[in-house]
């Protein structure tokens, strides 16, 4: 037998012993005091975790209730298109979110279809479905499409733009709509804010059935192939399953009360993260468990005896997760800052229910929990678990330690070349959905017809001093295509600028009259007034985000107090916060990591090693996702928060498998040294670590159903970099590594750590 394997065994009672002195020293076998109390208090346990998930359950399809997709709803108060709003609100009361119907004819647009887009409006306004009046028809130039901009209401964006989607199909019956070719020459699209906004909503909606659902099968596959028992993983995944209805319950609560606010993103991360959490934590109980049960006759024994070996491992991993969560708090985005307490809830939950539901399950079933392959008591039993693939990976691991380690180092650096590949910058809005998107197709239509901003201006609050400069300095500006000013002496509501800065009549208001006078005035709120920037480029593009900039840069010097909003740059400022946040937290999670791997391991140079390798680990991830998402699948960038994001869970839930692995070699090291302990170490965690690893990178990958590149990403980069790290990092270069270190790794507080 290996040396590293000859570790010290409890032994059984013979059959001949009549167990007086087990019972009296409490050995393997003896009852615990108390048992019937302490069954009790399970079976208290079970009907309260039963009760919660009864009462949190009908919350599941209820927290989509709560949650919005509105991106100007998550930027700070300090950011410029925030407090441009603010302003802008008050040249009208209306608020409203522009639906661009967009109608293509490669025949000529005909007077009919204007007649039909006119009848369409009124009849959407006769049916309450407008926030304000709808704009006229308006032809493009080469006279093949209409334009037509219909105001609907912040608050019921997604069901206003169904309404106005099936108002169009009985309008326009001979049409293809949504991307569908049906042969005709007609076709009419609904775009614009409001229609994105609607395509996004609609991609979530799966997010509440079926992410669970395929979620759930995953993890019961893997489970069922693990254990070969059909009971164990019914058992685990009900405590995913009220770790989840617990969370859910707590967040609808808060969200309910605005005090969390939570995205489609938060909702979907929130599922697979307690899930896949729990899970986890759960098979840590059920190792131990079914480890205690190969010395321990009595099932409340070892159940109690499992307890205590994994609640430290458990807490402390859990508690790095929620502390490198709360760290986001510290973030401007509001939807990166919810994430925090959100994800957060959800793994205090997880760590509850797998250190009472789960403990008080198994003591009360007891060995049938693992039926047909039920553990049993012995010696050679007992022997099991040490040999097998982990043995023989340990033997290999102590053979040649340094060229294992440090040849893997090498093959993980080889990706880092790439990572800088990885374009994290922001996409346009109009990427967001994957497959399928109306709005998408509508904007494309748009673009080719008409200026790619319209209908989606870039508002300008300026003083009333200062229009005619500000004009001018935007005018000459390349993608800006044209300008108009509110005015309350126009029909239209706005009145044309001029690239030279002066005002003129709209076309429409024909002659003046003694009521109107032939130069409309801007209207004025205390001494400002508000300039409608039509771009070139879509509203959702990034050229679009890049002129937005240059307008800033121009008006600026000429008014201090001048303000750039509208779209366009809620989405500059989204992705300008974003890539702020990313460069505070990560470097913050860091130092909370280390800090509290120093406090567990007691030890300096053993968590500075650990969390390099998983810093490698996540750059490794990165770097494969660069070439996959730039080269294989072709996307064109990703949003600044996918970076953060993915650090955080890999990172975060990476150290999970470094506490499970290093507190179980620092437990084994204090009794037979360094080397032989972390050999030791992984043989005991090896398959747990890799099972927990399997589950929680198949949960993730669950994300990849909802139709978001955001989720996608996300999916890809943390199902890869987990698998990497538990099959890889942790079973491998860790091992390789402590092995080659010895005793050292434990300084400056290694004197309680035996000499190899």
């Amino acid at each position: 037998m290996p040396h590293f394997l000859l570790t010290r065994t409890p032994q059984p009672p013979r059959p001949d012993d009549d167990g007086t002195a087990e019972r009296s020293a409490g050995g393997p076998g003896t009852p615990v005091r108390g048992r019937r109390s302490l069954i009790a208090l399970f079976a208290i346990l079970l009907v309260a975790w039963v009760g919660i998930a009864g009462v949190g359950g009908p919350y599941f399809g209820k927290i989509s209730d709560v949650a919005t997709n509105d991106r100007s709803t998550f930027l700070p108060e300090s950011a410029e298109s925030t407090r441009a709003q603010e302003m802008i609100d008050r040249f009208s009361e209306d608020d409203y979110v522009p639906a661009i119907v967009v109608l293509e004819d490669s025949d000529g647009v005909t007077d009919d279809d204007s007649s039909t887009l006119k009848d369409l409006a009124t009849t959407l306004d006769d049916d309450g479905v407008l926030a304000a009046d709808a704009s006229p028809a308006i032809p493009s130039e080469d006279g093949e499409a209409l334009e037509l901009i219909l105001p609907v209401s912040s608050e019921t964006t997604a069901e206003d733009v169904e309404s106005i989607r099936t108002a169009i199909a009985d309008a326009f019956p001979n049409s293809s709509d949504g991307g569908t070719d049906s042969g005709t020459a007609v076709s009419v699209h609904v775009t614009g804010p409001a229609g994105f906004a609607a395509d996004l909503t609609e991609a979530f909606a799966g997010i509440d059935g079926i992410l669970l659902l395929v979620a759930f099968i995953a993890v019961f596959v893997i489970l069922v192939i693990v254990y070969r028992s059909p009971l164990l993983p019914v058992i685990v995944l009900f405590t995913s399953v009220a770790a989840l209805a617990a969370s859910i319950f707590v967040v609808w609560h808060l969200a309910d009360a605005e005090i969390l606010l939570v995205n489609g993103q938060v909702q979907g991360i929130l599922f697979i993260l307690v899930v896949g959490a729990t899970t986890d934590y759960s098979l840590l109980v059920v190792a131990r468990f079914r480890d205690a049960l190969l010395t321990e006759r009595d099932r409340v024994r070892a159940g109690l005896s499992a307890l205590k070996g994994v609640l430290e491992p458990i807490l402390a991993s859990g508690g790095t997760v929620i502390a490198s969560l709360l760290v986001l708090l510290l973030t401007d985005l509001a939807s990166t800052r919810a994430l925090g307490p959100v994800a957060a809830i959800g793994i205090v939950m997880a760590i509850l229910a797998a250190l009472t539901f789960l403990p008080a399950a198994l003591m009360v079933i007891g060995r049938a929990v693992f039926w047909p392959f039920q553990p049993k008591v012995g010696p050679a039993s007992a022997a099991t678990g040490r040999k097998g693939v982990w043995g023989r990976i340990a033997g290999v691991v102590a053979k040649r330690p340094r060229v294992i380690w440090i040849g893997l180092v090498i093959l993980l650096a080889l990706p880092l070349l790439a990572a800088p590949q990885f374009k994290a910058s922001g996409v346009a809005q109009s990427e967001f959905v994957l497959g399928e998107s109306e709005a998408r197709d509508g904007q494309d239509v748009l673009a080719a017809h008409f200026p790619g901003g319209s209908g989606s201006p870039t508002q300008v609050v300026v003083s009333d001093d200062e229009l005619e400069s500000a004009a001018k300095a935007i005018g000459e500006l390349d993608g800006v295509e044209s300008m108009s000013v509110r005015t309350e002496d126009s029909p239209s509501g706005t009145a044309t600028v001029t690239d030279d800065g002066k005002i003129e009549a709209a076309p429409s208001q024909g002659p003046p009259t003694g009521n109107t006078p032939s130069t409309p005035a801007p209207t004025t709120v205390d001494g400002q007034v508000l300039l409608e920037v039509t771009l070139s480029d879509a509203a959702d593009s990034l050229a679009a985000e890049e002129t937005v900039t240059d307008i800033r840069d121009a008006v600026h010097p000429l008014d201090g107090e001048a303000l750039v909003g509208g779209e366009t740059a809620v989405d500059l400022d989204t992705n300008t916060t974003a890539e702020a946040d990313r460069s505070l937290a990560i470097p913050l999670i860091l130092l909370v990591i280390t800090v509290i791997l120093v406090l567990l391991l007691r030890s300096l140079l053993a968590p500075l090693l650990l969390v390099a390798l998983t810093v490698l680990s996540f750059g490794t991830a990165l770097g494969v996702s660069a070439l996959v998402f730039n080269h294989i699948i072709g996307f064109d960038g990703a949003d600044p928060s996918v970076p953060l994001y993915a650090f955080v869970f890999l990172v975060a839930l990476g150290i999970d498998y470094n506490i499970f692995l290093m507190s179980r070699v620092r437990e084994e090291s204090l009794r037979l040294g360094t080397r032989r302990g972390v050999l030791a170490g992984l043989v005991a965690t090896g398959g747990v670590i890799t099972s927990a690893g399997v589950v929680l990178a198949a949960t993730f990958a669950a994300l990849a159903v909802i139709p978001i590149m955001f989720l996608f990403q996300l999916a890809f980069i943390v199902t890869f970099g987990v698998l990497l790290d538990a099959i890889l990092v942790r079973s491998l270069v860790v091992p390789a590594l402590v092995h080659d270190v010895g005793r050292a790794v434990w300084w400056p507080w290694r004197k309680r750590i035996p000499r190899d």
